[in-house]
């Protein structure tokens, strides 16, 4: 095994590591907190120091590990954590199929649990359990409901909690419960910006700045809890991001669609050429603007106009277009995707997908340019909420980008998939 160095740590990674020690004017606090920018060196320490503590003061106990879902745990967490600790001489057992992890030394071994908190109905999961600690990695992402239960587990005298997280709306539950009242809560908070992780150089610094913009730079540079106000998109221009392009340059295909019947709909025909998503042309509908409202048949005769004779790999549709996408199934031309609808995170990743060129739009696509000039975040919301209005090419974008094969934590379908003879 290649030998593991680490660079000098900084004045705040040195804090994570050793807060919890005797000679630590921190070692009476019930629970600390790291949040800031992103790469900021905060999430390896904290969890290579939540392993060290729990060595030093329990043996044979178990603990939690926490994440939004197991796979972001694992590959936010668990794989960069695990060759550390063997290359420190821990012996490391990962048993997946418990999602239970047990490391030792010559003298303690104690067990690791993983747990995803992804939705409400996840704190059951964690529920009669007893433990001595537990790190949730990224916690402003996980519901109030699980992060509280699994902190009601801790019930062992002398256990501590973990937290680190990049900042979200300022509203949010976990800024103004915890954050807000550190020192109420007997808890240690550390602020990062990325100039406390020694291992980034300033070109990396420069590109991670260059990835987002208006509340997302001031969340994820400048590790500002602040509110989401004025365009979604405010770097939007047209002079970068829209383009001519010929599908018949295109590689692969797929439609993403936004279903609406009193509300429009818009759907959306890609094309990947060379490494690039284009949006090539699109077709989009509003009952209140035409007169009529349209059927699902008559939706589904759209679609296929919108793909021609083209080989489309699959239908992405609106989760909630239920009627809708069972008739795209019924008439067995194409695959149908429901697509996944995190706004916050979708609107991030075509966010960061428009920047690094990934995705273009082409300029027949009207009323996607229309909407990108148009689409605004709800400054009322208490979460991060686009305003309900011109958003539906937006929408289907966000689903396209979200749902890409091999692009999101749980992998949703295969970018390769079996061809039969039938042609289109």
């Amino acid at each position: 095994m290649a030998e593991i160095r680490f660079k000098k740590f900084s004045e705040k990674q040195l804090t994570v590591l050793n807060w919890w020690c005797e000679n630590s004017p921190y070692k009476d606090r019930d629970a600390i907190i790291c949040d800031g920018a992103v790469r900021s060196g905060k999430t390896v320490c904290m969890s290579l120091s939540f392993i060290l503590w729990s060595f030093y003061r329990f043996s044979d106990c178990s603990f939690a590990l926490c994440g939004k879902t197991i796979s972001s745990l694992r590959r936010n967490v668990v794989t960069p954590l695990l060759p550390l600790l063997t290359a420190m001489g821990f012996s490391v057992t990962d048993r997946r199929t418990g999602n239970v992890i047990e490391i030792g030394n010559e003298k303690v071994k104690n067990r690791f649990y993983l747990f995803g908190g992804k939705d409400e109905s996840s704190a059951a999961l964690i529920q009669g359990m007893t433990l001595c600690g537990v790190m949730f990695d990224e916690v402003a992402l996980m519901p109030r409901s699980f992060v509280e239960q699994a902190m009601a587990r801790c019930s062992v005298n002398g256990s501590k909690f973990w937290f680190n997280c990049n900042p979200e709306n300022p509203r949010h539950w976990f800024y103004t419960e915890w954050i807000q009242r550190s020192e109420q809560k007997n808890c240690l908070y550390l602020h990062f910006l990325m100039e406390d992780n020694p291992s980034l150089t300033q070109k990396i610094r420069d590109r991670y700045r260059s990835l987002y913009s208006g509340a997302f730079y001031e969340r994820f540079v400048e590790g500002k809890w602040v509110a989401a106000d004025g365009l979604v998109y405010p770097f939007f221009n047209e002079k970068e991001h829209v383009v001519d392009i010929s599908p018949d340059r295109c590689s692969l295909f797929y439609i993403s669609c936004d279903y609406g019947t009193v509300n429009p709909a818009s759907f959306g025909l890609w094309g990947l050429c060379e490494g690039t998503w284009y949006r090539l042309k699109e077709f989009y509908h509003d009952s209140k603007v035409k007169g009529f409202q349209m059927t699902d048949r008559e939706y589904y005769d759209e679609l296929c106009s919108l793909a021609g004779d083209k080989r489309v790999e699959a239908v992405i549709v609106d989760p909630s277009a239920a009627s809708f996408m069972e008739c795209i199934r019924r008439e067995g031309r194409f695959r149908v995707v429901p697509a996944k609808n995190d706004v916050a995170d979708g609107i991030r990743r075509v966010s960061s997908m428009l920047k690094t060129g990934k995705i273009k739009i082409c300029s027949p696509c009207k009323d996607t340019l229309r909407e990108f000039g148009l689409y605004r975040w709800d400054c009322k919301s208490v979460k991060d909420a686009p305003r309900k209005e011109h958003d539906h090419a937006m929408d289907d974008i966000r689903y396209f980008v979200s749902t890409l094969p091999g692009d999101t934590d749980d992998a949703v379908f295969a970018l390769s998939v079996q061809r039969n003879e039938r042609r289109y």
